[in-house]
């Protein structure tokens, strides 16, 4: 059958017997490998609704600036539970009290930031911008010497306790070198306060003593949650009340930040 070529040739090549044998020798194509099943992972997204129950944590906050406690309660919501992808969201979060003179704000903060949990994504931000808010009628010391800047920073120092409980941010590792520099720091104040006592004991209470009980500002060694003195001074690195003078120098007993490096 006698073909008619309307093109340019621009090559050809020859077709022998052996290339045919070539051709017929090589393997069959392999099918494709189908598809393997995929997880269904289920992020967190606004549109997920909200099951009957949820797990959640109350939190107490007893504030000089009023007479009454608040009370701060977040739920959270189990995402793939049961699976290796299973994760745990804040999903809401309620703010209760007696007292009534923040009722407005306290409201729209709590529709706010349920909403900002719900929409999913990294929710972490809101730790560091409700932080930030300053009271410009001064903040407030809390139990253990922190410092709090407003209502609203203690309200968001609550929301990064509960989100580290879930594991949705972590502590930065202090190294061993630092936490070795706080506890010799520690154990130095706490040499230094016994020899001072001793010495006061003998020279400031010549007999008749007034008290027998020498004045001291003991300090625990024991690390994690250690009580500081009363005197200590708050220090501007960690905003807590830890800074003591050692050696003509201010020294944290917290952090162990010195002004003298």
């Amino acid at each position: 059958m006698a073909v008619k070529i309307d093109k340019k040739i621009k090559g050809y090549s020859v077709v022998t017997p052996e290339d045919k044998a070539k051709e017929a020798a090589r393997p069959a194509p392999v099918a494709a490998v189908e598809s393997l099943p995929t997880a269904d992972v289920i992020q967190m997204h606004e549109r997920i609704e909200r099951p009957e129950i949820l797990i959640g944590s109350t939190y107490k906050i007893k504030s000089p600036l009023f007479e009454h406690a608040l009370y701060v309660t977040i739920n959270d919501i189990v995402l793939n539970a049961g699976t290796e992808h299973e994760l745990r969201r804040p999903f809401e979060i309620f703010i209760n009290s007696k007292n009534m003179d923040h009722f407005q704000w306290i409201v729209a903060l709590t529709r706010i930031m349920s909403a900002v949990f719900r929409k999913g994504g990294d929710v972490t931000f809101l730790v560091d911008e409700m932080k930030a808010v300053f009271d410009p009628k001064g903040g407030y010391f809390k139990a253990g010497g922190v410092y709090m800047p407003s209502l609203v920073a203690e309200l968001g120092s609550i929301v990064e306790d509960h989100l580290k409980s879930i594991g949705l941010m972590h502590d930065p590792e202090m190294s061993d070198a630092q936490r070795a520099l706080i506890a010799e720091k520690r154990a130095a104040y706490n040499q230094l306060s016994k020899k001072n006592s001793d010495v006061s004991h003998g020279e400031l209470f010549p007999e008749p003593r007034i008290s027998d009980t020498p004045r001291s500002e003991d300090v625990e060694v024991t690390g994690e949650g250690a009580s500081f003195p009363p005197s200590a001074t708050m220090c501007h690195k960690c905003n807590t009340k830890a800074v003591v003078i050692m050696d003509g120098c201010a020294t944290c007993l917290n952090c162990g930040y010195s002004k003298c490096g």
